[in-house]
């Protein structure tokens, strides 16, 4: 029987400097040499997340953009993507502007993913995000008409809770898109993210299970972005720092982030 492992990255797999510890990093990769099937699903783009798991040796196809990408970077091949229409991604800007919101947007043209939005607008959570995001892909620009060149994948807002869930309120009973509402770990700032309802962490799991002819899948989160691919795994299991809400969900709770949890169980699971 083939079981495919799948972890979600931030709050999950990753400390809260945004990386795999060294402990997580050798177990892990003494696993997958061992013959585990493991990847991950995040909601970062294909750089932020390569760089996020430096020096851990993913061989298996990943799911980026909470779904909204498959992508193998051994054989740096797309196998899987979703956009949203030029109509959509119109309106979901047109809604966010008029709360007052200014997004990150994620965009691609060929050969070459970016990150846009308007340089002097940012909110204080997304000037905290873009310091820590890769150089290479930002681009900034001054005028809301540039915000939507390229395929648009995903667009990212961080902020007070009271701002972004006006917009929520409106989007999330849109049955075109994915809008996803939740707390930034290890701050205050709240973030929406919003796909096309096709990209989710659920259809990425499916796909790949498909794809690798695998049998079970098993995997790990912490929070609303993991809900719905807990829904079609055959066991979950929930970070200890996880929303209280995804525990209950869950079929069983494991170690914290900051602890290795999801290294560590996998360890025992493979031991016994």
């Amino acid at each position: 029987m083939r079981t495919l492992f799948v972890t979600d990255l931030d709050g999950t797999l990753l400390t809260k400097e945004g990386r795999v510890s060294a402990y997580s990093r050798n177990a892990i990769n003494s696993l997958i040499d061992g013959g585990m099937l493991f990847t991950y699903a995040t909601a970062r783009a294909a750089l932020s997340a390569y760089r996020a798991v430096e020096g851990l040796n993913v061989r298996l196809p990943v799911i980026l953009y909470n779904g909204g990408l498959i992508y193998d970077f051994v054989r740096d091949e797309t196998l899987s993507y979703t956009v949203f229409t030029d109509e959509q991604k119109a309106y979901v800007l047109s809604v966010l502007l008029a709360h007052g919101i200014m997004p990150l947007v994620y965009s691609a043209e060929p050969g070459r993913e970016r990150v846009v939005w308007h340089a002097g607008r940012e909110s204080v959570g997304i000037k905290r995000y873009l310091s820590r995001m890769p150089a290479d892909r930002l681009m900034p620009v001054y005028g809301e008409e540039e915000l939507l060149g390229g395929v648009v994948i995903y667009f990212k807002c961080i902020g007070p809770r009271e701002q972004l869930e006006s917009a929520w309120d409106i989007l999330k009973y849109d049955p075109r898109f994915i809008c996803i509402f939740h707390q930034e770990t290890y701050q205050s700032d709240f973030w929406m993210e919003i796909s096309p309802r096709s990209a989710t962490k659920a259809m990425g799991v499916k796909f790949l299970k498909e794809h690798l002819l695998c049998d079970r899948v098993v995997c790990f989160g912490d929070t609303s972005n993991d809900s719905d691919m807990f829904d079609v795994c055959d066991e979950t299991y929930a970070v200890n720092n996880a929303d209280a809400w995804l525990k209950e969900k869950a079929t069983g709770i494991i170690g914290y982030c900051e602890e290795d949890g999801v290294a560590k169980f996998l360890e025992a699971r493979h031991r016994g």
